[in-house]
């Protein structure tokens, strides 16, 4: 069973691909109904994963962002802290203060940098995420117009339909 929405695509595409021409027709084929309908079954049953990946990633974004605010916090208040303690002494006074300033810049720089790699990051794996699902969504749309296609030209062919056979369950 293939695990990912590009493996039934592959399949999918190498089933349409391997598939019996129409006689006198290069652009129709034949291709095994049931078998189609599950693999585009499968790529649907795949796309919430694909989908609950992506809010994952955003989750875990708000989640590093928040984490990021938490240790700027944690800084700015160890910076003031230093700097509340430097002061008491006259003679450190001057040097408290630039010391408790420059660990503040310090501090906000550096969540300012988190922030931005952790908005980088979430953009970018965002962005491969609804590159892959619009992708599948896209190849599942052209799939399932040359099925209907392929379809819709052997339903009006004179080649003969396969005999099949329907099997019922036994309600006893």
């Amino acid at each position: 069973m293939a695990t990912g929405i590009s493996e039934l695509l592959d399949m999918l595409y190498d089933m349409i691909d391997e598939a019996k021409s129409v006689p006198l027709s290069s652009e129709k084929c034949i291709l095994e109904r049931d078998k189609a309908l599950d693999l585009l079954d499968d790529i649907k049953a795949q796309l919430p994963m694909e989908l609950s990946e992506a809010k994952k990633l955003v989750a875990g974004r708000t989640e590093y962002l928040e984490k990021a605010k938490r240790e700027g916090d944690a800084i700015r208040q160890q910076a003031e802290a230093e700097a509340k303690r430097l002061l008491a002494a006259d003679e450190l006074t001057a040097r408290a203060k630039q010391k408790g300033n420059e660990m503040l810049r310090q501090a906000e720089e550096r969540s300012r940098e988190l922030r931005r790699a952790a908005n980088e990051y979430c953009e970018d794996a965002l962005r491969r995420t609804e590159e892959a699902v619009a992708e599948a969504y896209d190849e599942i749309k052209k799939s399932r117009a040359r099925f209907r296609s392929a379809a819709a030209s052997a339903g009006s062919s004179a080649a003969p339909r396969p005999n099949i056979d329907i099997q019922t369950e036994d309600a006893t």
